[in-house]
């Protein structure tokens, strides 16, 4: 078969006989179109004395002009646009592109007819009716009744240059183009361009759905490939560096894969941002549909790799599209920063967002309840509600036409599978605005989100299936403590708690929860606290940042108000072993206490915990349950706290030695200090960073109480600009131990006239 060459890559050409239909209503007439039986010969002619004839138009080129298209549609960065063979096309939708096609000959306007047909490639029936195959004519001047458009821009010589313009609903998905060319009254002649053309969201364009004002936002939550996520607890925020590498190999085709194949989202509706966003909040989890990532919040992660270890999400997914198979394992943290990768990819605005005291309300009554025994501890058959230490979900940007304008904005979504939703395992996209206003009927599963950062947290003593509960306390201040997301532009946390719900202790606050609950289905009782007695004024507390290895104390302040009155109180303090989902597990230590607090007076008591009480049953992330049970005799009065803690872990430390610059080797140093009274064994640092393609593991010799582990290693950044080198170090004494650094690749400099 005789071919043309194009980016080293054959084309195929199919010849055929057809009637000019200018406007292409029939399109499937272009499809199928015979291959010749010898493409050697054309109508029993031989190929080079058939081209000779002055009526035929072949096409023997088309430059995708990827420089000119990757900077206008700022798609420069995708691996697919910068291969060196074999490039392909990513553009935005909503605008034009630009494509150079070499003609056998001078294009005459007045003779030559020249259409492309444009085709979903992983739709099984392409019509034209659902838009996955369109059959646009080659014009002068745009048609505005037309939604796509390929404009003729200008002739030289044997090449015209065309625009394609696509309508600003475009389906997202991998194109393919043919392109026939039909002298009017004579044969006809059909190339199938051998280059895939992927069509993205456009945030840039007003007429997108996704279209963002914020230029630093929309620099921030597209095209950022590296970011931060919080875990840890409220009053110890613990930030992570996040690899997103959205633009890398085999990414972006994974995530289409994920909206197709896992997500099943139907061809007319994958222009739809809610509806794309909506699947893949299902497809990122593989709870029921073998999604890309496979949760797992046990202590064995045999079989696959523990989430603290997780850098980024390029691995993960280039490991689940190589597969087909959900990568192991993940936790919520995991699962938001692949979303945020797959919608970066396909052209959604997204960031990560983490909600410190999260509930988990099982029961859609807005409320989470914990239920106590005698002793101060937390009755887990009984309890099916949660509070997480932190929880991390996606906001992506759109515009919500199925709900109305005033809702359009940040959506809350979430691929961490907690409860079904029509079927699924996901949530969202879900209105921020809506969730602030307690408008918890609106779609999708806004009740969940109100009830994660603004439900009611309520204790009650258990005194046996016959007899009454109790109310110990009602907390209404103990959910949504703090709302973070990274600033857009810095390596710093934005506070976006007030988008959420209004301030605690305000009169709208209150209002917005009991609207919220005169539109819930569920009739459970909602009580406040007894205030008949207050003589006695607790006070709960513990210190702040304890770094590992050190001990660390909790106490609980009594102060009696009365002039006269002497009253008896026995105490419960207790510290218990906590995942960040809120499940508690071991105890490590509790105390009793009885004491008398005499009039005007304030009396304390403390629990203090030792590393050697607690270094052996740190589970997770280093959380612990502080609580306590406070009676006061003669009166039946009693008082209930809790509250999460975590100890701080030491930081990684890198430094270059020299200052970073492109296709040059340099080395750096790296460090993290043992702050443990225990030697740490068999320590290993992993590292990622620009230039390293696997990643790079250097093990560490024992380290002595006080001392610091240490190693080197080398990288060769490949480009300028600015990216950033993470390591993580795990040793069966201390794991979860991570550090990053910005670095900022200069270009070469000039040497002797050259670069």
């Amino acid at each position: 078969m005789r071919s043309s060459r194009f980016n080293c890559c054959p084309p195929r050409f199919r010849w055929f006989r057809a009637s000019w239909s200018p406007k292409h209503d029939a399109a499937l007439q272009m499809l199928p179109k015979p291959e010749a039986p010898d493409a050697d010969e054309i109508d029993g002619i031989p190929f080079e004395e058939k081209i000779k004839e002055p009526n035929i138009l072949i096409i023997r080129n088309i430059n995708p002009c990827i420089e000119e298209n990757g900077l206008h549609h700022r798609t420069s960065k995708y691996e697919i646009m910068r291969r060196d063979l074999f490039p392909q096309l990513v553009v935005r939708r909503g605008q034009h592109f630009k494509l150079d096609i070499t003609l056998s000959r001078p294009y005459d306007d007045e003779k030559d007819g020249i259409s492309f047909i444009f085709v979903v490639e992983d739709e099984e029936k392409p019509s034209h009716g659902n838009g996955t195959m369109v059959a646009v004519p080659l014009l002068k001047n745009p048609d505005r009744y037309l939604p796509w458009n390929v404009v003729l821009h200008s002739i030289d010589g044997n090449v015209i240059t065309v625009n394609v313009l696509t309508p600003p609903d475009t389906i997202v998905a991998k194109w393919r183009m043919d392109v026939d060319t039909r002298i009017i009254d004579d044969g006809a002649y059909s190339y199938s361009w051998e280059t895939r053309i992927y069509i993205l969201f456009n945030p840039w364009s007003k007429h997108d759905q996704v279209y963002l004002k914020s230029e630093e936002w929309r620099e921030e939550s597209v095209m950022n490939d590296v970011g931060l996520l919080f875990r840890g607890t409220y009053n110890r925020i613990k930030p992570v560096i996040w690899k997103y590498d959205q633009f890398e190999t085999d990414v972006l085709d994974c995530s289409l894969y994920l909206v197709h194949a896992v997500g099943n989202v139907k061809a007319h509706n994958r222009s739809d941002p809610v509806k794309i966003t909506r699947a893949l909040a299902a497809a990122v989890n593989s709870a029921d549909d073998n999604g890309a990532v496979m949760g797992n919040w046990s202590t064995d992660h045999s079989g696959g790799t523990a989430p603290t270890k997780w850098i980024g999400s390029m691995e993960i997914l280039q490991k689940f599209y190589k597969k087909k198979k959900p990568v192991k394992y993940g936790q919520c943290w995991v699962f938001s920063g692949v979303l945020t990768t797959i919608c970066r990819a396909l052209g959604i605005p997204a960031r990560t967002v983490t909600n410190y005291s999260s509930a988990h309300d099982t029961q859609n009554s807005l409320t989470v309840d914990y239920f106590m025994d005698e002793k101060g501890s937390i009755m887990e058959e009984l309890n099916s509600d949660s509070i997480w230490n932190f929880h991390v979900w996606n906001e992506v940007w759109m515009t919500r036409p199925d709900l109305g304008r005033i809702y359009s904005g940040w959506q809350a979504i979430d691929a961490t599978p907690q409860e079904l939703s029509e079927n699924a395992y996901r949530c969202g996209p879900a209105s921020v605005v809506a969730v602030k206003e307690g408008e918890i009927l609106r779609s999708h599963d806004t009740n969940f989100v109100f009830a994660e950062v603004n439900a009611d947290k309520i204790f009650w003593r258990w005194n046996g299936p016959t007899q009454p509960l109790k109310l110990l306390r009602k907390d209404i201040y103990g959910i949504g403590k703090l709302i973070l997301t990274k600033a857009a532009g810095s390596f710093e946390r934005e506070d976006i708690t007030s988008t959420y719900k209004y301030a605690e202790k305000s009169d709208e606050e209150r209002t917005t929860m009991l609207k919220a609950l005169r539109q819930s289905e569920n009739l459970f009782s909602r009580y406040y606290l007894n205030e008949d007695f207050n003589d006695i004024y607790f006070h709960f507390n513990l210190l702040d940042d304890v770094k590992i290895g050190e001990p660390f104390e909790v106490s609980l302040a009594m102060r009696n108000r009365s002039k006269t009155r002497e009253y008896c109180v026995s105490v419960i303090l207790r510290v218990d072993v906590v995942t960040y989902m809120g499940k508690v597990g071991d105890s490590v230590k509790k105390d009793y206490f009885k004491t008398f607090v005499k009039p005007e007076s304030t009396h304390e008591v403390k629990l203090t915990v030792r590393y050697d009480e607690y270094g052996k049953r740190i589970i997770d992330q280093c959380a612990f349950n502080i609580s306590c049970l406070a009676s006061i005799e003669d009166t039946k009065f009693e008082y209930y706290a809790q509250d999460d803690f975590r100890i701080r872990k030491p930081d990684i430390k890198i430094l270059l030695r020299e200052t970073p610059v492109e296709n040059t080797e340099f080395t750096a140093d790296i460090s993290v200090e043992n702050p443990l009274p225990i030697p740490l064994k068999k320590g290993e640092f992993t590292i990622e960073g620009p230039g390293i393609d696997e990643k790079i593991k250097l093990k560490v010799k024992t380290v002595q109480p006080g001392e610091k582990a240490k190693g080197e290693f080398k990288f060769t950044p490949p480009r300028t600009g600015r990216f950033a080198v993470a390591a993580k170090f795990v040793c069966k004494e201390m794991d979860d131990v991570d550090g990053f650094i910005m670095i900022l690749v200069e270009p070469k400099k000039e040497q002797n006239g050259q670069l």
